[in-house]
């Protein structure tokens, strides 16, 4: 599957924002937003942030949405297609889609300090959902489905040290977790006000409604 390769601190100066893409590093003065207040590029300190066109904002906000969840263009079409589908308001569905997704609930689980890294846990397979090994990031979790850290995976340094150090994780009302069996679990899903990412999400429908 094809995947982004480049530099991570430069998505995060494009857009202007800390897009969390690097874990712990984010919070740190280390941070590229703050050491380089300036859009990535050879004239990028030239640059300024000019007012956008409505169509600049709204493709703004759908490569911010892509870039937080890790998703390339195809695959996010294919979200809001689904979303569009369903019932209701389809800004909303389609941010309940991308965070039911199981890398992004192993992320606010705490099992993992970034979706990159937690897109590695999964495809390594050290995530089980409902006792059964699961290696594909974007399964789509349901409600009542519980998300566990693999028997042989639970002594890994890199899942305990993050669990140990969830102080700034973002694990949300929606979903349960045990610290002692490494256990999760969908309680429900999640509605926009509990759903914490910078999106104006009506940009994004406005976008692929033309």
């Amino acid at each position: 599957m094809a995947k982004y390769k480049g530099g991570k601190c430069r998505l995060c100066r494009r857009e202007g924002i800390r897009l969390y893409l690097k874990g712990e590093r984010c919070y740190t003065e280390k941070c590229a937003v703050e050491r380089k207040g300036y859009i990535p590029g050879e004239h990028g300190r030239d640059h300024r942030r000019a007012k956008e066109t409505p169509y600049g904002q709204q493709l703004r906000e759908k490569q911010k949405a892509r870039r937080i969840y890790g998703i390339l263009e195809r695959q996010f079409r294919n979200y809001f297609a689904r979303a569009e589908r369903k019932k209701g308001v389809t800004g909303e569905i389609l941010l309940q889609l991308l965070e039911t997704r199981l890398d992004n609930v192993v992320h606010r689980l705490g099992l993992a300090s970034s979706r990159p890294n937690a897109r590695l846990l999964v495809r390594h397979g050290h995530i089980e959902v409902n006792g059964r090994r699961v290696d594909i990031p974007s399964y789509q979790l349901r409600v009542g489905d519980v998300i566990r850290v693999r028997e042989k995976s639970q002594k890994l340094v890199m899942i305990r040290s993050t669990v140990e150090n969830r102080r700034r994780t973002e694990m949300q009302a929606w979903l349960d977790f045990d610290d002692k069996k490494l256990e999760g679990r969908l309680v429900e899903i999640p509605s926009r006000e509990n759903i914490p990412v910078p999106i104006q999400e009506q940009l994004i429908v406005e976008l692929y409604s033309k």
